[in-house]
């Protein structure tokens, strides 16, 4: 028999600031409003997660206009890419949501471990 207590679920307000964070730009301000009050461990890295996704979102699709304007390859990739890319921030965001609605501190894939380390010192 194993004698290490089970860790307790974060408390609902924790899951309340690591869901809201992914739920529109409002959400996310709503959740860092939220986190400034009661900051917590779990609010604290998803707010980083989901703000890791958007900017990682952001600079993609901005890419992706940039390179609309290359002579006759640029709306091909773009026409190519932007679906693609679409559909794997759509996962990645799904993917983060579920973590938080389960309370867990599970890094996104391909990006968790690089927005752990460029905000480090955010909403800390």
């Amino acid at each position: 028999m194993s004698t290490t207590p089970e860790t307790p679920p974060p408390a609902t307000e924790d899951r309340t600031v690591a869901i809201l964070a992914y739920i529109t730009i409002i959400g996310f301000i709503i959740a860092i409003v939220m986190h400034g009050s009661k900051k917590t461990a779990l609010g604290t890295y998803h707010l980083r997660q989901c703000l890791g996704l958007f900017i990682a979102a952001v600079a993609f699709w901005f890419a992706m206009m940039i390179l609309a304007f290359v002579p006759i390859i640029g709306p091909i990739i773009g026409l190519l890419a932007l679906p693609v890319g679409g559909i794997f921030f759509f996962v990645l965001w799904i993917i983060g949501l579920m973590a938080a609605a389960n309370g867990q501190q599970k890094p996104l894939p391909v990006l968790g471990a690089y927005c752990e380390k460029w905000f480090a010192n955010a909403f800390a």
